[in-house]
Order: C-alpha cells, then sequence, then structure tokens
C-alpha cells in the first residue's frame, strides 16, 4: 500500500485501486494510465509541483490531456508568480517519486489547487503514489482529503 491509500482506507473513503504494468519508457506518465486503463485521458489528472517567488511549494492536479497554466495557478494560489517546482524538491516534500506523485497522503501538507473541470466527471484517477497504481474517487473526495480548491488551472 502507499500512504495515498492508507489515508483513503483510514478515512474510509469511497475509491477503488487501478494498477496497470508501467512502461518506464512512456513519454508521459498519466497518458499511459489513460490508456492501460482504457479511461478518456480528461479524466485521467496528473498532479504537479509549482514553487512560487518565495518559494512555497504549490500541488495543481490537472488533466493528462493538457498542461497547467502556471499564471492561473499563481492567481488561485494568490501569489505573483510560479514556476513549476525542482522534482528533487517535489520529492522530498511529498514523499513521491516524480512520475507517481499523489496528491493524497504526502509528507507535508501542502496547498492544493485541482483543476475545476475535475468536477464534471462522477470520478477522476489521480496517482494513488506509484508509477503503474492509480485511484478512482470524486474530485469533492479528493478536495476534502487534500483540503483542496478547486480553479481553472489547466489548458486544454
Amino acid at each position: 500500500m502507499t500512504p495515498a491509500i492508507d489515508l483513503l482506507k483510514k478515512a474510509k473513503a469511497v475509491h477503488s485501486v487501478h494498477s496497470y504494468a508501467h512502461d518506464p519508457k512512456a513519454p508521459s506518465y498519466g497518458l499511459e494510465a489513460a490508456e492501460k486503463l482504457g479511461i478518456e485521458p480528461q479524466r485521467v489528472f496528473k498532479t504537479l509541483l509549482a514553487a512560487s517567488e518565495k518559494g512555497e511549494l504549490l500541488v495543481a492536479v490537472v488533466p493528462v490531456a493538457g498542461t497547467l497554466d502556471l499564471k492561473a495557478l499563481a492567481q488561485a494560489a494568490g501569489i505573483k508568480k510560479a514556476d513549476m517546482a525542482d522534482p528533487q524538491a517535489a520529492q522530498r516534500a511529498t514523499g513521491y517519486l516524480v512520475g507517481g506523485i499523489s496528491p493524497l497522503g504526502q509528507k507535508k501538507r501542502l496547498r492544493t489547487f485541482i483543476d475545476a473541470s475535475a468536477q464534471q466527471y462522477p470520478t477522476i484517477h489521480v496517482s494513488a503514489g506509484r508509477r503503474g497504481l492509480e485511484v478512482e474517487l470524486a474530485a469533492e473526495v479528493l478536495a476534502q482529503h487534500t483540503q483542496g480548491h478547486f480553479a481553472d488551472i489547466g489548458r486544454g
């Protein structure tokens, strides 16, 4: 189990876990998950970390079919500017490896922003904390267990 799955089980949150054989050569971990699990990419969300101008790490959860709009994230977070976080800093703060970072069960509680498009689906998929492992849950459940805020931070 991973900290993400442990957190959901302990909270008795409705979720399901899906695994697939991860190919280390896959160009996009998120698109690989969508393809191997037979899910439309708009319902599979990737977890990205950004850093504010003051060094605060922020979690952004956006569809794998698109990209993170750093300006929109900065606006949602009430900061001047956001850039992608250093991968090593992301791994240290979350306790997960890049490519398998889950928004759930991170070592440090970081402010989390979830693309508002997640709310249009009954369930979405996010990393369960390991490459080849996804957790399916309602966007509201994700927001509740990450203290996340919905905002238009993804770009098509």
